[in-house]
């Protein structure tokens, strides 16, 4: 496995293995590295002849110093995790390396309207304008490439497509399903400063999504109800629980049917959780086309 610092050597190594024929898997990370990221790892494997993994915590797409601060960095586990499923390579660059100007602002910033603005972007704002810069530079250092995120950051994936899709980046994105710990908790970074207590408290979200799933048809003004009261029951302090169209992630309005996508996020121990699954809503008679948030 290689460990890759510089953009240079990244490029380069890309580039070798697209003249060598092999296809190029890539799987962008904050590192703290978790089973979630390894069902990346390992289907970029099965697709791709050669993958790239990232290791970069962003500071750009952190909003709150102190989440940025926080954010863990368990860079010699993550290698040897890598190292164990035989990535073919490790991209560490530093911060100085992608962001030359940080802590000063970057001239240049990629934003992609309206599927940002809402949901994570109006809680945290800026965040994806973040998301979307790095991301487009890790594709353009990389080059042409398949490239896997987990549908836990829904939103963002969805950010991503329109991105890809706008700026005819060669690249074909791969959302990948959540991964689970047995209590329904789905797995993130953030999870290990959870206390104990809080991992319990946080398994509200599967819980929202069962319930919600349990047969009983509902409107989207159901669902969103539905969902609320079970995370404050929990005991989670509750940033949004809304029903949206998959693609666009327009809300759903009470007299629409179909597939649709509970998003949820909330605070547990102060960190902030996301979690969402496919639900069917059903129209609602006589129902207004006003939606709440």
């Amino acid at each position: 496995m290689e460990q890759l610092t510089s953009v240079a050597s990244w490029r380069a190594f890309a580039r070798d293995a697209r003249d060598r024929g092999a296809t190029v898997g890539l799987v962008p990370t904050m590192g703290a590295l978790h089973e979630g990221h390894v069902s990346l790892m390992e289907r970029a494997q099965r697709d791709c002849d050669v993958v790239i993994a990232t290791v970069f915590v962003n500071p750009r797409q952190f909003n709150d110093p102190e989440d940025l601060r926080r954010y863990p960095r368990p860079l010699s586990d993550d290698l040897a995790r890598c190292a164990a499923l035989s990535i073919d390579a490790v991209a560490t660059p530093s911060t100085e390396e992608m962001w030359p100007a940080y802590p000063g602002a970057t001239a240049t910033t990629i934003s992609v309207s309206g599927l940002s603005d809402d949901f994570e972007g109006a809680g945290r704002p800026g965040h994806f304008d973040g998301v979307a810069s790095v991301v487009a530079k890790l594709f353009t250092i990389t080059g042409p490439c398949v490239a896997y995120f987990g549908e836990k950051d829904f939103q963002q994936l969805a950010v991503v497509r329109q991105m890809v899709s706008d700026l005819a980046f060669d690249v074909t994105v791969i959302g990948c399903s959540i991964v689970r710990e047995s209590s329904g908790l789905a797995l993130s970074s953030r999870n290990v400063r959870l206390s104990d207590e809080g991992r319990v408290v946080a398994t509200g979200f599967s819980r929202a999504l069962q319930l919600v799933n349990d047969g009983t048809p509902r409107d989207a003004d159901a669902v969103r109800r539905d969902a609320r009261a079970v995370l404050y029951d929990a005991g989670i302090d509750v940033a949004y629980a809304d029903v949206v169209e998959p693609a666009t992630l327009r809300r759903r309005r009470a007299d629409e049917e179909g597939e649709s996508r509970l998003l949820l996020a909330g605070f547990v121990d102060g960190v902030r959780l996301l979690d969402n699954g496919t639900v069917r809503v059903h129209a609602a008679k006589g129902a207004t086309n006003v939606v709440g948030h």
